[in-house]
Order: C-alpha cells, then sequence, then structure tokens
C-alpha cells in the first residue's frame, strides 16, 4: 500500500472510530458530523468526500464494527484454546464492542432495511468458511454431536449471535450466575436425564 491510500486508510478508520465513540455515548441522532470530524481530528469535509451522506456513514461504521468483531472470533477459532473453551469466549466474551451499542444503534442494526441486511449477510458470507471449519473441528473432537449436521448447528450458532444484538442481553451480561447458567444450557440442554421415546 502506498503513503497516500495509507494516509487516506488510516482517516477513514479514525473516522469509524470517532463515529462508533460517539454513536455508541450519544446515540446516533444526537452526533452531527461536526462533531465527529472534531473527534476524528479532519474536516467536515473529509467525512463529506469518503462517505458521503451520514447514513452513509452510519452504515460503513456498523459494518466496520461486524467486520472487526468477526476478525476477533476468527482468531478465536484459530487459537490453540480447547475447543469448549473457544465455544464459550464466542458466546459470551466480547463485552468491549456489544457492550457499547445503545437501544438505538440496536434498532439500527435488527432494523429491516434491505440493503443494510445485504451488508450484514455478506460480512457473514465472508466468514462462513472457518465457522464450518470451527464445526467440523468440534465434530472431530468429539465435542459436537456428529449426528447434528453443519448447516443446523450453524443456524444455533447464528441464533445466539444475534440473541447479544438485543437490549435484554446488555442486562444479562452483567449477571454473571446468569452467564454461566445459560452457558450450561449451551452446552449441556435443559434435561438433567434422558427421555425415553
Amino acid at each position: 500500500m502506498n503513503g497516500y491510500r495509507q494516509r487516506t486508510e488510516n482517516k477513514r478508520k479514525a473516522i469509524q472510530l470517532a463515529a462508533l465513540d460517539l454513536f455508541a455515548s450519544h446515540g446516533i441522532a444526537k452526533v452531527s458530523l461536526a462533531e465527529i470530524a472534531k473527534k476524528a481530528r479532519v474536516s467536515p469535509v473529509t467525512i463529506y468526500n469518503y462517505f458521503g451522506t451520514k447514513d452513509a456513514l452510519v452504515k460503513a461504521v456498523m459494518i466496520y464494527f461486524l467486520e472487526e468483531e468477526w476478525r476477533r472470533q476468527i482468531e478465536l477459532m484459530q487459537s490453540d484454546l480447547p475447543f469448549h473453551v473457544k465455544v464459550k469466549k464466542l458466546m459470551f466474551d466480547g463485552e468491549e464492542w456489544t457492550g457499547k451499542w445503545n437501544k438505538e444503534i440496536l434498532e439500527e442494526l435488527l432494523s429491516n432495511d434491505e440493503e443494510w441486511k445485504i451488508m450484514v449477510e455478506n460480512v457473514f458470507e465472508d466468514v462462513l468458511p472457518e465457522l464450518m471449519r470451527f464445526i467440523e473441528t468440534g465434530k472431530n473432537e468429539g465435542y459436537i454431536d456428529h449426528d447434528l449436521s453443519s448447516n443446523t448447528i450453524l443456524v444455533y450458532f447464528r441464533l445466539l449471535k444475534e440473541i447479544k444484538l438485543t437490549p435484554i442481553y446488555k442486562e444479562v451480561s452483567t449477571n454473571t450466575r446468569m452467564l454461566e447458567e445459560l452457558s450450561k444450557i449451551i452446552f449441556y440442554g435443559l434435561l438433567n436425564y434422558k427421555i425415553e421415546e
């Protein structure tokens, strides 16, 4: 990457991080481009040149958030930790990211905006191969039941991850006992004995 492109990327990242911090603290509606520019140490014109509108910047910041979250999780999946420890961390760690988002931003993430849904799906498609490898590793190491299809497990993981983006999870995330109990349910289910069929 040449010097100009590197400076451009650095400015884009500074703008996104500044916007992320301000949106998390004050909500999207209350933050102006001028405030973001001041925090990022760039001019409002620079933000306009890179992103166009505030709405476009909001989407770019959320995509950045999702990409960073997935990057962190891919690093975890590829780590040398035991499989069950990785699953627990994937489900419950990362509050430095998800804990930042207020109700307004969570609603935006869960909105019915088709363009936004497509962008989220594109991010997910990029990490899908790594998730499938992770599931296969769990099966090969005996942690995941071989009778369960990888696609079903993938849907289960996606449901668990989407719960983290809901306001109720923000309340749960500070309750250590509840997190431990949820972890137990994830690994062992609700029943403490085998039902005769």
